[in-house]
């Protein structure tokens, strides 16, 4: 299956928040009680929240889009923002990166992944960091092949439950 890959601006934000809900739940709902991960989902992917994001400076958005114009994937880049004492404003991170399983194993994952780290690499100075769920070994396998490796944890929290997430960081 072929696929479009484009910018997102703020006019994306309803179907980014559409598409952030679905892909999180399907990707990680299974982790949550009901209550925290629709508080979660509303903290996170509301319509103007994301319509904040879209249109804030040094932030890249990428949508993917199959062959039918659906929305099946996107990516998030921008300043990083994590926890970790070596970070600087100066410094990019890879955000989010979804896929609907429909489109997994497509090779899409990569091309988002190329397209944003290729951004961040023009955008910002330094390393580039990635936060993960220390559970979620597949992504980590991916991350470790493009040069990242662990630089510290931190505690992410969906509503009451903490999720243990490492730092990931690329030289």
């Amino acid at each position: 299956m072929s696929y479009t890959i484009r910018p997102a601006g703020p006019d994306d934000a309803p179907l980014l928040s559409r598409l952030a809900r679905e892909t999180f739940t399907e990707t990680f709902g299974h982790l949550y009680p009901a209550e925290d991960l629709n508080a979660f989902l509303d903290g996170s992917y509301a319509v103007e929240i994301l319509r904040r994001q879209l249109a804030a400076p040094r932030q890249q958005w990428l949508i993917a889009e199959d062959a039918a114009g659906q929305a099946v994937g996107y990516a998030q880049a921008g300043p990083c923002a994590l926890p970790h004492d070596a970070v600087s404003d100066a410094h990019g991170e890879l955000k989010r990166i979804y896929i609907r399983r429909t489109a997994q194993g497509t090779g899409l994952g990569r091309e988002l992944m190329d397209r944003s780290l290729a951004w961040i690499d023009e955008t910002f100075d330094g390393p580039v960091w990635i936060g993960v769920w220390s559970e979620n070994i597949k992504a980590q396998r991916l991350y470790e092949r493009y040069g990242f490796a662990k630089a510290g944890a931190y505690e992410f929290a969906v509503g009451s439950v903490r999720d243990h997430e490492f730092i990931l960081m690329r030289s």
